[in-house]
């Protein structure tokens, strides 16, 4: 028997109990489809954040406010470890630093224009956090160093949230009114749409001076750092750490309450990150390929037990264990290769829908579809093998007077 009648009869043989193939089948195309659909998403938040950090240049450095140990009065060593506005203004002034924006000043607040009323995130930040960010303006400006010292009422909006405020108006944005919380700020700056997969464009901006002055926000979590140069990225990394020490008056010895990275390090742990929650999900979807797997054995023991009369009656007119073994074996492997071509469509599919409806990041490549077809088809010859061996044991007198 040739390589195309084994095909031709494996095919009539699974057409013969269309449901039941389907089902057999399901395991793997949703094994497949979500190993596609998981890695997809992965790779896609990979190269957004990758897309995301870079935009800011390459001369970017993070700080956290952050406690090592978590004992039960973590949460208040934690508060006293957070950075302020003091820390950020020295910072300011050091020869390697060209801006600093600080992150976790922040509060959501009602948000209103006329009788439209929204709940929003208002962000306190300084005068130059556009530079950090690596945001462009639509309209208007930034804040004066003026407005910062003096906490004046002033707003930048992101793009979406200038669309839901002033929904309807095409104009010029500029020196309109918003209340903030019942009081009046006046528009500033609208900035550009950001195409980053982590941020709505739904926030306003107001100096940091206000946000502690309105919203009592004296501390926050985190800051970005803009060093002059890449190339004294290393020396404003270093000077920062020591401005923070002798702000903080932590000795020599003493371990720090906060941790410094660079752009190149943030990017690193980011990828990291996402690579072992993409791995996680990998591994959850490989146990439902297993599971695809374990159905197709099940379902060929079966199919031999109802064929059994057939195997002696092949086995009467000179067909050899092979032959046996290599049919079944034939209708396992092709019971995966469907699934696996199934699968791949469900994911791909599934991959689209998600980044149209669920704004997720996607980036399909042909590495892992190719991965996971080889690999339904590698659970199809692995939980086929017994199936077939059993069929090929069968002799033909038992098969024959089976009933």
């Amino acid at each position: 028997m040739n390589v195309m009648e084994i095909v031709r009869v494996s095919l009539a043989s699974l057409l013969a109990n269309k449901l039941r193939s389907l089902l057999t089948m399901l395991g793997i195309i949703i094994g497949v489809g979500a190993v596609i659909a998981i890695v997809a998403i992965g790779k896609g938040s990979t190269a957004s954040i990758e897309k995301e950090i870079k935009s800011m240049g390459n001369n970017v450095i993070f700080v956290y406010s952050y406690v090592p140990d978590y004992s039960e009065n973590g949460r208040n060593s934690y508060e006293a470890s957070r950075m302020t506005l003091d820390d950020v203004q020295r910072i300011e002034k050091l020869d390697t630093v060209a801006g600093v924006a600080p992150k976790g000043a922040s509060a959501s607040a009602k948000v209103a224009r006329g009788p439209q009323n929204y709940d929003i995130q208002v962000e306190g930040t300084l005068k130059r956090f556009d530079r950090v960010f690596g945001f462009k303006f639509a309209q208007g400006r930034n804040f004066t160093q003026y407005e910062i010292e003096h906490g004046m009422n002033v707003v930048i909006l992101e793009s979406e949230a200038a669309k839901r405020l002033f929904s309807g108006d095409k104009g010029k944005l500029i020196g309109q009114t918003i209340q903030i919380n019942r009081i009046p700020y006046a528009v500033i700056g609208v900035l550009e749409k950001l195409n980053s997969f982590n941020t709505q464009n739904d926030q306003l901006y107001i100096p940091i001076t206000t946000m502690k002055k309105r919203f009592g926000a004296k501390k926050f979590d985190m800051m970005y750092i803009s060093a002059k140069t890449p190339e004294l990225i290393d020396k404003a990394s270093s000077d920062v750490g020591e401005s923070l020490r002798l702000q903080h008056k932590m000795k020599p010895s003493e371990a720090r309450n906060f941790r410094i990275e660079t752009q190149k390090e943030y990017l690193k742990s980011a990828q990291g990150v996402n690579r072992i929650m993409t791995n996680l999900l990998q591994g959850v979807a490989a146990i439902s390929l297993l599971i695809g797997g374990v159905g197709i054995m099940n379902i060929m023991i079966v199919s031999v037990t109802e064929r059994t009369r057939e195997i002696g009656i092949r086995k009467a007119i000179g067909a050899g264990r092979g032959h046996i073994m290599t049919q079944f074996l034939a209708e396992a492997v092709i019971l995966s290769m469907l699934g696996g071509v199934i699968g791949i469509m469900f994911g791909i599919g599934a991959a689209a829908l998600l980044e149209k409806f669920a704004d997720l990041p996607i980036l399909i490549t042909l590495p892992p579809i190719l991965l996971s077809f080889l690999s339904a088809v590698g659970i199809g010859i692995l939980f086929g093998v017994y199936p077939a061996y059993k069929a090929s044991r069968l002799k033909p007198i038992d098969a024959l007077s089976y009933e």
